[in-house]
């Protein structure tokens, strides 16, 4: 299963951390910020920074969700 690019529609990887792809990516911010990015990203995600929907939370919010889940 894949998901889509937010800029350009097209397929990228559903086990990605972002939610664009690199060539999108690269065209608004640039390699060296795109690397940067993604970097950023899958350190957050293996740190257990990021949910399911791939946004930040702390311990506090994630609590908070948990109670109208």
């Amino acid at each position: 299963m894949t998901k889509k690019c937010i800029y350009c529609k097209g397929e990228i990887s559903k086990e990605s951390v972002i939610d664009f792809c690199a060539r999108c990516g690269i065209g608004v911010w640039g390699e060296k910020m795109f690397n940067t990015i993604v970097q950023n990203m899958e350190a957050a995600q293996e740190r257990g920074d990021i949910n399911h929907k791939g946004l930040f939370i702390g311990e506090d919010e994630e609590k908070e969700l948990k109670k109208f889940n």
